[in-house]
């Protein structure tokens, strides 16, 4: 069964993308985490083609908050999804993640 990573960042601006489409989890500076999935909305053999979500976290909680999608997106494979992060309904897999950003193909 394939598993999902959900992320919500406004009302009417969410997306789900597939556990198996992470490419990356980076931290780019303090307070930053990025999810990179690839090949992203414009699909397969697009060289430019990469979703990304942008995650603020709590200053210096970077390896702890990776560590927290890590776990959840290889436990409880009963379930289809997992939300990383919901600003809406103030959600998230790890307490420092604070809000989230979706773009997509950057």
């Amino acid at each position: 069964m394939e598993r999902f990573m959900i992320f919500v960042d406004a009302a009417d601006d969410a997306a789900m993308f597939p556990v198996s489409n992470l490419q990356s989890v980076t931290c780019f500076g303090d307070g930053v985490v990025v999810v990179k999935f690839a090949p992203g909305s414009l699909g397969d053999g697009q060289a430019a083609s990469i979703d990304s979500v942008t995650l603020t976290v709590s200053a210096d909680s970077e390896k702890a908050v990776m560590q927290s999608i890590a776990d959840a997106v290889s436990k409880g494979y009963n379930t289809p999804s997992v939300v990383i992060a919901d600003d809406v309904a103030s959600e998230y897999v790890d307490s420092n993640i604070t809000a989230c950003d979706i773009t997509v193909d950057a």
